[in-house]
């Protein structure tokens, strides 16, 4: 089947079948007027189902400027007639080459028809009191008569985004659930497979393609739902059959109690307790490690040199204290990873007051980086806390207790681990009623050995 070719300003181009059809469609216009802004963002919002790129909709925003009137509407025509140099200031500055290649999508996509002249040039040929007769140029008809279909295209395409929206977010919080589940568990140290849990987190993950699309994202989402409550359901239980373990504990202990010739058990058991809760730890981490176990008091007394890194040569708080410990780190040189193992093993706390202490006696320290790893693989098997060396600190002042030999060079080591409750505070109260008791207790014995 032969093809028509129409001339045209930019050369002749074939007229295809669609596009005829599309120009037959055209005459069927509405009689309703639409809004030609709001039919632009209808198109803008569905070009990549159109086909349209955005030079395209640059240069069919540039024809709708041309276009006088606010709606669209049949009666007042829908023909634009600029100039090639109009049109390409308008669509900034876009080339002439450009321009002819997005005009060509824009007539494949059917967002605008061409309405030549018998010589190729765009003009409006008007009559009596300036109203146009005849008009050549783009129409814009099509806006018009598919603005419906441009509408529900566009809805349902922001309705998908959204849908798009909302799974990526359930997603994203059931990754972050489950990565807070499996720390929890192995911190926890409670018995399961969390190697295979987190390998199959890693598998779920790995099917997640760039771009994503609803099904994919439903597939997804589903496999980490089931994994999440699988890694729940095994909290859980641990957590109810420590519950039950803990009921049963007391249950015992209310009947021993309730006998009348058991108080003696009672306090023997109180005694067993106290004497188990001072023997050395042996847990790979303290109980609070983030809970500075000295007053801030009693630590400068000890660590007096870290009054002169603060800011006013003073430390008031905490906070202060962290900030001089920062700068102790860089005189010391303390590596990032040698801080981090140090942090996890004491608690940010206790490794800042045992910097410190380190810091105190650093001239006489070769290797302090040395000497703190030293310290954090002894605190990791409960044999270490920073109260003993703060407290022989305190009371001469010349005196780190014991030596270390680091892999690298030697270094001071602390003696073996004094026992003591890291969360009990003596305070000034209680030593004077011991010293008032020992005072008491004297003065008895004088007594009783008095002829």
């Amino acid at each position: 089947m032969r093809e028509t070719i129409v001339s045209t300003p930019f050369g002749r181009r074939p007229m295809t079948l669609a596009l005829l059809a599309r120009q037959v469609a055209s005459k069927d216009i509405p009689s309703k007027d639409i809004s030609k802004w709001q039919v632009f963002q209808h198109v803008r919002e569905a070009r990549e189902r159109l086909g349209a790129t955005d030079r395209a909709l640059a240069i069919l925003n540039a024809l709708l400027s041309f276009y006088p009137e606010a709606t669209l509407s049949a009666k007042t025509g829908t023909i634009v007639w600029p100039s090639n140099e109009q049109l390409c200031g308008r669509a900034n500055g876009m080339s002439l080459a450009t321009l002819r290649r997005h005009i060509a999508i824009l007539l494949d996509c059917g967002l605008i028809l061409r309405r030549d002249s018998p010589n190729g040039k765009r003009f409006a040929r008007k009559g009596e009191g300036g109203s146009v007769v005849q008009a050549y140029g783009f129409d814009l008809a099509p806006l018009l008569t598919r603005a419906e279909e441009f509408r529900r295209m566009a809805e349902a395409i922001v309705a998908e985004r959204q849908v798009l929206k909302v799974l990526r977010e359930r997603l994203t919080i059931c990754r972050r659930d489950i990565v807070k589940l499996l720390e929890s568990g192995r911190d926890a140290n409670i018995p399961h497979d969390w190697d295979d849990m987190e390998e199959r987190y890693r598998e779920i993950i790995a099917r997640l393609p760039r771009k994503t699309t609803k099904p994919v994202l439903k597939t997804i989402n589903a496999d980490l739902d089931a994994l999440r409550l699988e890694i729940t359901n095994a909290l859980n239980s641990f957590i109810n059959a420590a519950d039950l373990s803990r009921n049963e504990s007391r249950s015992e202990t209310h009947k021993q109690e309730s006998n009348p010739d058991s108080q003696s058990e009672s306090k023997i058991d109180f005694r067993k307790r106290i004497e188990a809760s001072l023997e050395p730890r042996t847990s790979p981490r303290p109980k609070n490690p983030s809970k500075p176990v000295l007053p801030l008091t009693v630590v400068l007394d000890a660590c007096s040199n870290l009054r002169g890194l603060a800011q006013g040569g003073e430390i008031r708080e905490w906070r202060e204290f962290s900030a001089a410990i920062t700068v102790v780190r860089s005189m010391l040189q303390i590596t990032p990873t040698t801080w981090q193992d140090a942090c996890g093993s004491l608690g940010e706390h206790q490794a800042a007051i045992t910097l410190g202490a380190i810091y105190q006696r650093s001239e006489q320290i070769g290797n302090p980086g040395g000497y703190l790893r030293t310290l954090s693989r002894r605190a990791k098997t409960g044999h270490f806390t920073p109260a003993p060396m703060i407290m022989a600190l305190r009371r001469n002042g010349t005196e780190l207790i014991g030596t270390a030999r680091s892999s690298d060079q030697q270094a001071i080591e602390p003696t073996e681990h004094v026992p003591m409750i890291e969360d009990l505070q003596v305070s000034d109260l209680l030593l004077r009623s011991l010293a008032q008791s020992q005072t008491l207790g004297s003065k008895m014995r004088r007594n009783l050995i008095r002829p």
